[in-house]
């Protein structure tokens, strides 16, 4: 009966035994787990904040290329549009492998379209510097081919402007002054208002190889000190702009250098004072001068 008794103690101490084994192994397992979920996490969490690194790293590099240019390069700014699209799903996205994952080859794949993208864009900014240099060789010989030997009309062209209107004659080396006519047909300078008997307008019409030759004409305008036109004070309209002008000067151009001398009379006594004398291209400003008659 006792030896009963004994072998059913043993048989429960043993049975306590496993199940406190089995107890500590059990916990020693979560606690592993627990431990291994938490390690996990947080190297997801480190790799989304790398690949977001990665991304933003990226977005800057195409700030730098997009600021580079002074037109905005479409497909840079497209580009730089999805990156901020996949950053901002990745703040929000599930800590997974297989979400990093996928973020992971995207960027990998938004990262050769940007290799691509600057590649092209670097060679597109080498044309634009071969564009401007040519350009700078062409207003180069432009001018050259404006010069003349008379300096007072090299000092007074104006080269910007026979860049800009590459195919529209330009007046240049603009001069006006009164002259006395003597009855021999003798003209005097003068700065005499009282004595002026005409004002003389000299300009020439210069060389421009893009401009067809033929028949041409410009417009004079002259204005007194009171701001009125003289001459034959008519109007033209070109388009919404209407142009008062005191003669018109018709000419035979030869796509060769022309010099031109107009006359304009007053109605009465010249005025004292400052005189301005415009040159129009129908509605466009080609030159224009000023003095002053005492």
């Amino acid at each position: 009966m006792e030896s009963t008794k004994s072998n059913k103690n043993t048989g429960l101490k043993i049975a306590l035994g496993i199940l406190l084994a089995l107890f500590v192994g059990t916990g020693f397992y979560t606690s592993k787990l627990y431990n291994e979920k938490k390690a996990n996490e947080a190297t997801l969490t480190k790799e989304k904040q790398l690949v977001m690194t990665d991304l933003n790293n990226m977005a800057k590099q195409y700030d730098i290329a997009i600021g580079e240019n002074k037109v905005a390069n479409q497909d840079l700014v497209e580009a730089r549009g999805r990156i901020q699209g996949l950053m901002d799903s990745l703040k929000i996205s599930q800590n997974s492998i297989n979400s990093l994952m996928s973020y992971r080859k995207k960027y990998l794949s938004l990262q050769e379209e940007m290799k691509a993208l600057l590649t092209e864009n670097d060679k597109l900014k080498i044309q634009n510097a071969l564009l401007s240099t040519s350009l700078d060789s062409t207003n180069v010989r432009l001018a050259e081919r404006t010069m003349f030997t008379d300096s007072l009309l090299v000092q007074n062209t104006e080269l910007a402007n026979v860049v800009e209107n590459a195919a529209v004659l330009q007046a240049v080396g603009l001069k006006a002054f009164g002259v006395i006519e003597r009855s021999s047909g003798k003209l005097i300078p003068t700065e005499r208002a009282r004595r002026s008997d005409k004002i003389r307008i000299c300009y020439t019409v210069a060389k421009n190889t893009l401009v067809g030759a033929g028949d041409k004409e410009l417009y004079v305008q002259v204005l007194d000190p009171k701001d009125n036109v003289l001459g034959a004070n008519e109007q033209i309209q070109f388009g919404q702009t209407v142009l008062n002008y005191s003669i018109v000067s018709k000419f035979n151009y030869e796509n060769r250098n022309l010099n031109i001398c107009e006359f304009v009379s007053p109605k009465g006594q010249f005025d004292k004072g400052r005189y301005v004398v415009n040159i129009f291209n129908k509605k466009e400003l080609v030159s224009t001068t000023e003095f002053t008659l005492e």
